[in-house]
This record gives C-alpha cells, sequence and structure tokens, in this order.
C-alpha cells in the first residue's frame, strides 16, 4: 500500500507564520498537511494557494462537529476550497459529554447524517478519537463502539497515541474497525508521568511498538498517514524524526 504523508497543522500552532512552514514541510518529504480550525477560518482560499504554492495537498481537516450539524453547507465549501476528501470533527466538549449509551449513539447519527450530506460532492465524513471515547459507560460499552455502529457511512481517522493514553490497544483497535479506517495517526506517547511537551514525542521516540502495529496499517482502507503531536518544544524536529521513522517502517 501506497500512503499519503501528511503533516497536523495543530503540532505547528505555536509557532508562527504556519505558511512558512509549509515548504520545510515539503523538503522534509511530506506529501500534504492537515489543516484545524482556525487556520484555516478567515481565509480557505488564501490557505489552499499557501498549500499549492508549497507543493503540497490538504487531504483532510478538522472541523467542529457542530459544523458538521449546524452548518454542512459551509464546511462542505470549505472542504471543497481546500481540495479536501475528507472531513474529520475531532471532539466533543467535555461540558457537552454524557455518560450515557443513547448520547454517543446520538453522536454518531449526526455524523451518519453529515456524510450522507457530504456524499454528494465526494467526500467522507471520519471521527478523530481521543481517549474519552475508550472509557467504559456505565453499561459497560463504549462510546467509540456508539459512535462507529451509527452507519456505515461514519468512517475513522484512528489516533493511536490516544488509545494508548487511554490504556486501550491500538492493534485491537486497528483490527477490529479495518474497514472504516480511512487515516491513520501515528501518535507516540512518552512513558507515563513524563511532564515534558505534555508526555507526547514524536513517532518512534515514544513507548508505542510500531514495528507491530505497522503490518497492520494494510489492513485498513487507509490511504492517508497524519503525523501530530499536540505540543511540541520543537515543531520541525518532531516533524522531521516522524516522517524519517515512517520511512523506516516501509512507509
Amino acid at each position: 500500500m501506497t500512503y499519503k504523508i501528511s503533516y497536523q497543522l495543530y503540532s505547528s500552532r505555536n509557532f508562527p507564520p504556519l505558511a512558512s512552514h509549509l515548504p520545510v514541510l515539503k523538503d522534509m518529504g511530506y506529501d500534504g498537511v492537515e489543516p484545524w480550525l482556525p487556520a484555516y477560518q478567515e481565509d480557505p482560499a488564501l490557505l489552499r494557494r499557501q498549500i499549492d504554492d508549497a507543493g503540497l495537498a490538504c487531504y483532510s481537516f478538522h472541523m467542529p462537529l457542530s459544523g458538521l450539524v449546524d452548518e454542512p453547507g459551509r464546511f462542505i465549501d470549505i472542504a471543497l476550497t481546500l481540495g479536501a476528501r475528507y472531513m474529520i470533527p475531532p471532539f466533543v466538549p467535555v461540558a457537552e459529554r454524557e455518560n450515557s449509551s443513547d448520547f454517543w449513539k446520538g453522536i454518531g447519527d449526526r455524523l451518519a447524517e453529515g456524510a450522507r450530506l457530504a456524499a454528494p460532492h465526494g467526500l467522507k465524513v471520519l471521527w478523530h478519537n481521543h481517549d474519552f471515547e475508550y472509557a467504559p459507560l456505565p453499561d459497560g460499552s463504549r462510546p467509540i463502539d456508539h459512535i462507529l455502529t451509527a452507519g456505515e457511512e461514519v468512517l475513522f481517522e484512528i489516533d493511536c497515541g490516544w488509545i494508548a493514553r487511554a490504556g486501550a490497544d491500538p492493534a485491537r483497535e486497528l483490527c477490529k474497525y479495518a474497514d472504516r479506517i480511512f487515516a491513520i495517526q501515528p501518535k507516540d506517547t512518552a512513558p507515563p508521568g513524563t511532564q515534558a511537551e505534555d508526555g507526547w514525542t514524536a513517532t518512534g521516540d515514544g513507548i508505542i511498538d510500531w514495528p507491530a502495529l505497522a503490518p497492520l496499517f494494510k489492513q485498513t482502507n487507509a490511504d492517508l498517514i497524519v503525523t501530530e503531536h499536540d505540543n511540541p518544544a520543537d515543531w520541525k524536529r518532531f516533524a522531521k524524526r516522524s516522517i524519517d521513522y515512517l520511512r523506516t517502517l516501509g512507509i
């Protein structure tokens, strides 16, 4: 399987201006970037020109779930402007979460409805996980399972680092949802208790067994790999070490 390798621009949010990062990422070997809101909020067309000028592409972007539900037309237009194929809501704010199966089924239903609206435009909707989707509910079920079983339209950008942080098994999740996974984030985490960089690290520098996980990638429907670090001290070091390590895995 040949993957496109993209860089989540959230990793660079503390090192503006973002436009200056794009040619550097291209020189490192990245194929594209994955923007997050607010990177494209003011002028999606300008960001698209900057991405194009750097010789990169935008295959996916993160967006609020509320935007998919309340403003689908606006975010579909943004996707088309950026050239993205995948629209990715990544979060439910803590204040909005409910500890019930019905609530998480409802999240899945909202994603499914958004996916049906996006499909005629050639777009797909993927959920991006954090750790909270793996915390058991009172009935023993998990939010992630309710989200992803709401309908076959609901696809998945799997974040392996957050799964590991949740105490779940990334290998099990890669296998369980192989047919739903269209993008993979090989996010790595440092040993528990690490304070530096909020405990995150470059791919290959942490505790996740990537040589064991990487062969599972090809069993999924993923054609996109997205590196991310939630709080790097040096974005260039993170970006370079991550893509170089992925290359050693044959990705």
